[in-house]
């Protein structure tokens, strides 16, 4: 062989060829394909050395032997079949590790002047490096292929300035009204309807400028379920470029957001009925939010006022109240807001015909509240009541004239009345002497009545008097109980608490006391008994008394302690009086420094409850 080649091949003119050759290059001779020569870009690829010269391929390449190339160099060299491999694997063992390599080769015969096939000449490019490129661009390809698909948005690509659609998720098809016989078709063709909207332009526009396009809340009219509907989407058109920078598609993502627009609409749209509606009320109306912030007024307020709307509506309102009220309705406000519990109370606002004079609203407000019953906000109302309470001054200096004109004639007919019964029991005429002293009680409840209008006269004037004083509190609530016992057809049970000497007014505590027993008895009709009981806590006396009556319905339990307020039931006219005792209690434990409450079940029963200080500190 090697005299063949002399005589054939000039040696000088083989190594010229291998070494400079830009490419790997081997010749493999005879059977046993000996390497008779190889370039170093080969034997660099073969991670081998020179070595590797003058011995046969599959001892210098073993792990190439089980990779299906025996079967290719012999087909080559026997058959005279020229072998092309592209972007083929091959595993080599490179500085001893085995490893996947990709290449592109040529195995061509090589023939002797006589058409002999003597060898396989072997031309190769390593192209691992773009394979494994073009492998993570396939799979980035796919992932973002993949994730289109799988968007929670509607998805789609556009390809080339004619707007093909490319790709199409389930959610942009469903948009469209379509399915997936559109993908490969123009936009313009797979949506005629888009024909006089922009959406078209804008997309073609983009592949000239390569800017974003993002909208929100557009309308677009599409055909759907066959008729042609308007919708509202977020949505944006994303140019995608190549290495040059040119735009070769877009990448369109939306949301549908028809029901959030069609719903803030509809809120809009009552917003603007609510707020006609509050403009045309007489009353002020007003909303705040959930910190108490007034966030609205009707345009009543605005001409009442005259102030400016761009001025804050909190502070005009602290403005224009009178200034000692402020104190009181501020903690009042700061609890509701803090509860949830509606919002009532009466002040005094400026008057703008006369600045020197004040008026009296009734402010009033509830919450409104959100999915989760958190506070959204309050709506409220300030009703001018001046007129009314004008009135009521003057019923109460007409109940307290009364009141004082009616107790001297009353005092009369009590001793005329009472010496009429002496006389007929000294004649022995009992029956008469009954009757007589029937109307003595009778003059007594009416007393007693004309008693509550006085002391309600006098709370409204802020007249009434506590004489205070030092006195035995346990045998203020013996006598009390006993007193009431004596004309009480309930048997009144008193689970007394050593309580001691207290500061108060004695007559006004007992006052209270008679009331709450009285009242207990009165609304027990069908009960037989009524307890009492006395407590101390560190240095409060509680008085407490429990019925077993009609009770009173939760709705109306705020109100019990209110002026005139009385409990009803299936049979009001049972219950006789005018609804003034509980109130007239309330003031005169809120005047002796402590508190009044009560709890209720209806049909079951009600407790009712006093707590003052013991002495004071």
């Amino acid at each position: 062989m090697k005299s063949f080649l002399e005589q054939n091949v000039s040696q000088e003119s083989l190594i010229t060829l291998f070494s400079q050759a830009p490419v790997a290059m081997c010749l493999l001779i005879g059977d046993d394909f000996i390497i008779k020569n190889a370039n170093p870009q080969i034997l660099e690829l073969w991670g081998r050395d020179i070595s590797a010269i003058d011995k046969p391929l599959f001892e210098v390449l073993p792990e190439i032997k089980s990779q299906g190339f025996v079967e290719i160099l012999d087909n080559v060299y026997k058959r005279g079949e020229a072998f092309n491999g592209n972007k083929r694997p091959v595993f080599l063992k490179r500085s001893g590790v085995l490893e996947e390599y990709f290449f592109n080769f040529i195995y061509s015969p090589v023939y002797n002047d006589e058409r002999k096939i003597i060898g396989v000449s072997v031309v190769a490019t390593e192209v691992t490096e773009q394979v494994m490129s073009e492998r993570k661009l396939e799979e980035s390809e796919y992932r973002f292929e993949d994730l289109i698909i799988n968007s929670d948005y509607s998805t789609a690509i556009y390809h080339s300035e004619d707007l093909y659609i490319e790709l199409a998720n389930n959610l942009m098809l469903k948009t469209w009204g379509k399915d997936a016989s559109v993908i490969g078709m123009k936009l313009e063709d797979a949506l005629p309807e888009l024909e006089g909207q922009p959406f078209i332009g804008i997309l073609k526009d983009i592949f000239k400028t390569g800017k974003t396009y993002t909208a929100t809340e557009d309308r677009v009219d599409l055909v759907v379920d066959g008729k042609l509907q308007t919708y509202y989407f977020n949505f944006s058109y994303k140019p995608l470029t190549n290495q040059k920078g040119e735009v070769y598609a877009i990448h369109n993502m939306a949301v549908n957001v028809t029901d959030l627009v069609k719903a803030r609409k509809e809120i809009q749209e009552r917003e603007e009925k609510f707020r006609d509606l509050a403009d045309s009320m007489p009353q002020f109306v007003w909303t705040s939010d959930n910190k108490g912030q007034i966030t609205y007024m009707n345009d009543n307020w605005y001409r009442y006022t005259g102030f400016a709307k761009d001025e804050n509506p909190t502070e005009v309102v602290k403005r224009v109240m009178k200034p000692e009220f402020y104190e009181k309705v501020e903690p009042v406000w700061e609890e509701s807001l803090k509860t949830g519990k509606p919002f009532e109370m009466e002040y005094q606002f400026v008057d703008p015909k006369n600045p020197e004079t004040y008026r009296w609203f009734l402010a009033r407000a509830v919450p409104t509240f959100d999915e989760d019953e958190n506070i959204k906000q309050w709506i409220g109302t300030f009703t001018d009541i001046d007129d009314f309470k004008q009135l009521q001054t003057q019923k109460d200096k007409f109940l307290g004239i009364a009141s004082h004109e009616l107790k001297t004639p009353l005092t009369s007919l009590k001793i005329y009345t009472q010496f009429i019964e002496k006389n007929l029991v000294k004649q022995n005429d009992l029956k008469n002497a009954q009757v007589a002293r029937k109307m003595d009680d009778q003059i007594d409840l009416l007393t007693n009545l004309i008693s509550d209008l006085l002391d309600v006269t006098k709370i409204q004037n802020g007249k009434i008097q506590l004489n205070e004083s030092e006195f035995d509190f346990d045998q203020l609530a013996e006598e009390i109980v006993y007193e009431q016992q004596m004309v009480a057809s309930h048997k009144i049970i008193l689970h007394p608490s050593k309580v001691g000497k207290i500061f108060a007014d004695r007559h006004r505590v007992s006052q209270v006391m008679s009331n709450l027993i009285s009242n207990a008895v009165k609304y027990s009709p069908d009960a037989d008994q009524v307890i009492v009981s006395t407590g101390l806590i560190d240095n409060n006396v509680t008085f407490c008394v429990r019925d077993f009556g009609i009770g009173i319905p939760e709705d109306k339990q705020s109100k019990v302690f209110e002026q005139y307020y009385r409990v009803s039931s299936s049979e009001e006219h049972t219950f006789p009086g005018l609804g003034l005792g509980l109130y007239i209690s309330s003031e005169i434990i809120k005047r002796t420094g402590g508190k009044i409450y009560m709890s209720s079940n209806e049909e079951k029963g009600s407790d009712f409850c006093f707590e003052i200080p013991k002495s004071k500190k």
